[in-house]
């Protein structure tokens, strides 16, 4: 491999930083549903799902962004490329993927088709997609009704069980994309017959634009048009050109709603959304015989014999000149240049993340690695909602229901998002979450870490971040509390990136202290240093609704909110003590945290959330009548105090006088606060640790998470102990007794519509953070814990190798076992072990804690990428 190859990609990466080639304008910032999000619904009640079902989704033109599959498009998404297929016997074409609704699914939302993002670079120069298409018809009535007639007892009822793969009668359907140049985009369309018998697949490859016009702007309508065997579009964003190899039939309709089919208008547009849908599975007379619109597709019609694979190759260009035409070459440019491309892409690809620090040579987890990339990279998501353009309504369309802004984000007028983001999942989760994107950018950070730090910045700019200070939970209440995480993982990006970017550190500091402001203003009731906040990401973890609790039942003390906001103040002591050492004045914000921490610290500490018994944290309820009730459940949300810890070692701070001297005068005024400051001198060397939880009750915790008979499962930390299978916890609350058993895998609760699963899965973002906090722990040097790994086995661990042991449970959950089989994936044999699926990676939202078997999304590689950063950083230390 040459050294041009090797650092191709990473030399696209700084053209795009530097501006002189624009790598990231074009990428798959498509998402995989639009319909059934809080953006379009224009409901009077919020019923998001019910508005804008799956069903409007091929005929109702989107307000906020398109959906698709494996598709591209620009920045500002003012058109999109994507892919759309017909078996022959489907009643729809295969334009995006199918799921039910959270009302639908016995477990909530849950999408039923079966893709996978095989691969991606940073810029988007290589891209692979693969979608398995049944040559049946799709089971959607089947898999609606069965799913409606089980109960939360019984699992979901999946695609694979409908039994439409059994023998083998499907496509393989893989698309490569390759970049010739910024504005240059190859793609190729690889159809395989995977079925014993003759078939036949119609394949459109689609262009289209994004309905800007419709809604009573002043906006010029963009135009496709067919001219000498080319699709040439003009409109916003630049012209551009397509063209496809072979004689495909070429369709044209209007991105716009047929109000005719929906709602029974009269002067429908002759050539709506769905016209070459209802052309090419019914042959209606739906498409523009003029051959123009801003709707276009290259039809493909191909018979393919068992095994039999054909291509399929497309490009997408923009313009060198002034005129639409001149992007179109003398030459189609689909012949031996489109195959050079595509393999120079490819090898580009593979020699950038063989470069990659830390990167496995064992070849299951270098696959498990880059697929976790490539979902983080297909992730990347164009997101567009002014909040008050969405509650007032536009001008073209009626006035939306009044009363829209108590149903929801009524006070989040100053919201304006038009930004790619990296989204948790495309299907399941196409909107951004604030603590799930604290860890998306941190495994960015190892391939893209300026992309990375701009998603951070992104969250805390004015147009996202309330005037108050709080940042926007995610779209289905932006008022929700999302853990404080932005800091922490700031300071992994600057880690990652050679902590050298202290103007980085800087900028996302001054708006973080409006949010941890925000935080103590109104989290913290009593004002005594111990937090509220509501359900905190944690969903149903607690016997109770933490976020609805009725001041006149009580109030509650949260662990995990505590624990956060000092985690939180530590992040921040973290960042000015870096910032510190090149700038006096950050010292004062140093002596501050440390303060903030010290405070919190000794309040959780001495108050009734440590249970001495028990050896654990526990959230307190304050009842109305005086009353306080421990919720002693034994889960994550006791564990979060653990993640509140920073060493740091003299050297680093002895250039910082005036923090080592109000520091120490603080201490000795306030030796209650004592507990958790922890010095230790070896080696010659001093060594200080801040931890919430001291090394002695660490060790004490720490048995109850290293017990397997307890939260410690073969695969991870589990979110609830095991012991509550035996013992659950039961508590009167208002009248109501509500309870806490282990659920290992999907929930039985009805809390937070039935899709809330935190009661025994085990979860990606806790464990790490727990992994990182063992490892601070370490770094302190010989603070005496030892950890039994597991419970009852007689080896005992230091944090750090205990930290080890427990990331490779977590990356083990996608290897496959001695018997070929990957836990993630064992209730399927066919994922695990057929040649045309196995090296296929699912990444679930979470997994069962006593099987592994994954859950929930099944394209979580939000923060179950995670398991990339796990693998480059574990032989790492802090």
């Amino acid at each position: 491999m040459t050294d041009t190859i090797q650092g191709a990609e990473a030399e696209r990466i700084q053209q795009a930083e530097d501006g002189t080639a624009a790598w990231r304008d074009w990428g798959p910032y498509v998402s995989e549903r639009g319909w059934g999000t809080v953006r379009e619904d224009y409901s009077a009640d919020g019923d998001a799902w019910e508005f804008f079902p799956h069903d409007h989704a091929r005929s109702r033109a989107y307000r906020w962004n398109e959906d698709g599959m494996a598709a591209f498009c620009d920045l500002r998404q003012n058109w999109c490329l994507g892919l759309s297929l017909w078996n022959g016997t489907d009643p729809i074409l295969k334009e995006r993927m199918f799921g039910l609704t959270g009302p639908q699914g016995n477990h909530g939302e849950d999408v039923k088709d079966y893709w996978w993002y095989l691969d991606g670079t940073p810029t988007h120069s290589w891209n692979t997609w693969r979608y398995h298409y049944p040559q049946a018809a799709f089971p959607y009535e089947d898999l609606i009704a069965t799913n409606a007639a089980r109960g939360r007892l019984e699992p979901e009822y999946e695609l694979v069980d409908t039994g439409i793969f059994d023998d083998g009668r499907y496509w393989v359907v893989t698309v490569d994309y390759a970049k010739a140049g910024p504005h240059d985009l190859l793609m190729r369309i690889t159809l395989e017959n995977a079925g014993p018998d003759t078939a036949s697949l119609h394949v459109l490859p689609t262009l289209w634009y994004r309905n800007t016009w419709s809604w009573g702007y002043d906006v010029v309508k963009p135009e496709l048009r067919w001219d000498a065997g080319t699709i040439v579009g003009t409109g916003p964003g630049g012209a551009v050109t397509l063209v496809g190899d072979g004689s495909p039939d070429a369709l044209f309709c209007e991105n716009e709603t047929n109000t005719g089919r929906l709602f029974g208008a009269a002067d429908s547009p002759p050539y709506p959304k769905d016209g070459i849908n209802d052309h090419v599975v019914n042959g209606a007379a739906t498409v523009n015989p003029d051959r123009s619109g801003t709707k276009s597709a290259l039809h493909y019609e191909l018979t393919l014999g068992p095994g039999e694979t054909r291509e399929i190759r497309v490009r997408l260009r923009a313009p060198e000149g002034e005129t639409p035409e001149a992007a179109v070459p003398e030459t189609s440019g689909l012949g031996e240049e489109f195959d050079a491309i595509m393999r120079r892409r490819e090898a580009e690809a593979d020699a950038f993340y063989a470069a990659i620090p830390g990167s496995p040579s064992d070849a299951d987890e270098a696959r498990v690695m880059r697929q976790a990339f490539a979902g983080l990279l297909w992730s990347k998501q164009y997101f567009h909602f002014n909040v008050s353009k969405w509650l007032d309504g536009d001008p073209a369309g009626p006035p939306p229901p009044s009363g829209r802004g108590a149903v929801r984000n009524g006070d989040w007028r100053h919201f304006d998002a038009d930004d790619v983001i990296l989204m948790p999942d495309p299907w399941e989760y196409p909107w951004f979450a604030s603590w799930d994107l604290a860890f998306h950018c941190v495994t960015m950070a190892h391939i893209d870490p300026a992309f990375a730090k701009a998603q951070l910045i992104l969250l805390l700019r004015e147009w996202y971040m309330h005037p108050d200070g709080q940042l926007p939970a995610y779209e289905w209440n932006f008022s929700d509390v999302n853990p404080p995480t932005h800091a922490w993982a700031a300071l992994q990006v600057f880690l990652i990136d050679g902590g050298t970017d202290t103007r980085f550190l800087a900028r996302v500091l001054h708006k973080l202290l409006m949010n941890y402001t925000w935080w103590t203003n109104s989290k913290d009731a009593d004002d005594d240093d111990l937090f509220e906040g509501g359900f905190m990401g944690l969903d149903n973890i607690a016997p109770l609704n933490r976020s609805t609790l009725s001041p006149s039942v009580g109030t509650l003390e949260q662990a995990d909110a505590t624990g956060w906001m000092a985690a939180y103040a530590l992040d921040l002591l973290e960042i000015a003590l870096r910032l510190a050492r090149s700038d006096d004045v950050y010292e004062d914000i140093a002596v501050k945290f440390a303060e903030q921490f010290l405070r919190i610290a000794a309040s959780a500490n001495n108050s009734g959330m440590w249970d001495e018994d028990d050896a654990f944290f526990y959230d307190v309820l304050h009842l109305a009548d005086g009353r306080d009730v421990p919720l002693k459940v034994r889960s994550l949300v006791g564990l979060v105090p653990v993640v509140a810890s920073l060493a740091f070692d003299d050297p680093g701070i002895r250039t910082l006088p005036e923090f080592r001297t109000i520091l120490r005068r603080y201490l000795d005024r306030h030796p209650e606060m004592g507990a958790a400051f922890h010095a230790r001198r070896f080696g010659g060397r001093a060594t200080y640790l801040l931890a919430l939880v001291s090394p002695e009750r660490l060790t004490k915790v720490l048995k109850e998470v290293f017990d397997p008979a307890a939260l410690l499962s073969d695969h991870g930390i589990r979110g609830v102990s095991a012991y509550h299978r035996e013992h659950p916890f039961v508590v009167e609350v208002g009248g109501v007794e509500t309870s806490v058993d282990y659920e290992p895998a999907e929930s039985t609760s009805a809390l937070f519509g039935g899709n809330s699963n935190w009661r025994g899965p085990v979860w990606f973002p806790l464990n790490a953070l727990l992994i990182a906090s063992l490892r601070q722990y370490d770094s302190h040097g010989e603070t005496g814990v030892r950890i039994e790994d597991p419970l009852g086995s007689g080896t005992s661990l230091t944090p750090g190798q205990a930290a080890a042991d427990l990331s490779q449970r977590l990356i083990a959950l996608f290897l496959p076992g001695a018997d070929g089989v990957r836990p993630s994936d064992a209730r399927y044999p066919l994922l695990s072990t057929d040649p045309r699926w196995r090296d296929n990676i699912f990444f679930y939202e979470y997994f069962d804690g006593d099987t592994g078997q994954g859950l929930g999304a099944s394209h979580q590689t939000g923060w179950t990428a995670m398991v990339a950063h796990l693998i480059l950083t574990r032989k790492r230390g802090r």
